[in-house]
């Protein structure tokens, strides 16, 4: 299964409203982003279950530098969709609506906004919504994605 996750709020904190894993002084000098805890041991065991893991993101970072905050967590993404790739497929396919995961070929998106579960009953498409202060987030996301993976057999 192709799975995608958004970046902010969702895997990188907008300010404190999740714990975040340890980051030495190295990766601050280098601006790497801190990652919320729990979130490589996730994304391993979800690859390690044979899914494909992507980043779907409407913010503006380019590929390189996100590529750089995942991997030095462990992180390794088949795909990244920023917003400047997002805004050019959702045109020519005239979609109007902030995330299409369709477009892209993923199979569910975990997300923090309300917004786009509204928009996935909307276009027909597979969404989790994880609210930042979700202490079970990973168990919450492994629960689902199982049910996904159920309901195409």
């Amino acid at each position: 299964m192709n799975i995608s996750f958004d970046l902010d709020s969702t895997l990188i904190p907008n300010g404190k409203e999740f714990e975040t894993e340890k980051q030495n002084s190295i990766a601050k000098l280098f601006g790497i982003e801190e990652i919320r805890k729990g979130a490589s041991e996730l994304i391993i065991d979800l690859q390690n279950e044979g899914h494909k893991i992507h980043i779907y993101t409407t913010s503006f970072p380019s590929k390189r530098r996100i590529r750089r905050t995942l991997k030095y967590y462990g992180i390794k993404v088949d795909q990244i969709v920023n917003q400047t790739k997002n805004q050019q497929v959702l045109k020519t396919l005239n979609i109007h609506a902030t995330k299409y995961p369709p477009a892209f070929n993923f199979d569910v998106h975990i997300d923090d906004l309300r917004g786009v579960g509204i928009e996935a009953k909307r276009f027909n498409f597979n969404v989790i919504i994880i609210e930042p202060s979700d202490k079970n987030w990973a168990e919450r996301i492994k629960n689902e994605v199982i049910n996904y993976v159920q309901q195409d057999f």
